[in-house]
């Protein structure tokens, strides 16, 4: 019993620390916030390509959380990362890769874009 209460502290612990880390390293935008700022920014897309080709912002690029490691030399770092996901949870992750590697203007859509009501593109 004991130990199944220091493993929920610890879990619930880290859960904390990961949840403020990524606020700190992660400005997640309204979709107006959002609109306002992606033009001048690189938009990626880190959902797979299967959903990407369902749908996605107009402009976007897609770089898959899954291939975000391998494809960094896309990226530049003295320009602002707009990013999104379907929901958000992925992007939040995706920023805490690229602030590792040295990214700093790291932005995400809030609700991701299951709540982007602008342009989409098809295929």
């Amino acid at each position: 019993m004991e130990l199944l209460i220091i493993t929920l502290i610890v879990l619930i612990g880290f859960g904390l620390y990961r949840f403020f880390k990524t606020r700190k390293i992660l400005t997640t935008l309204t979709e107006d916030e959002f609109r306002q700022g992606y033009r001048k920014a690189q938009l990626i897309d880190v959902r797979e390509p299967k959903e990407f080709k369902g749908g996605h912002i107009l402009g976007a690029r897609n770089i898959p959380l899954s291939q975000l490691n391998h494809r960094l030399t896309e990226l530049r770092k003295d320009q602002p990362v707009y990013m999104y996901c379907q929901s958000g949870s992925r992007s939040a992750r995706a920023a805490a890769i690229l602030h590792k590697k040295g990214y700093r203007d790291l932005n995400q859509l809030k609700g991701g874009f299951k709540h982007w009501g602008g342009k989409i593109k098809k295929g």
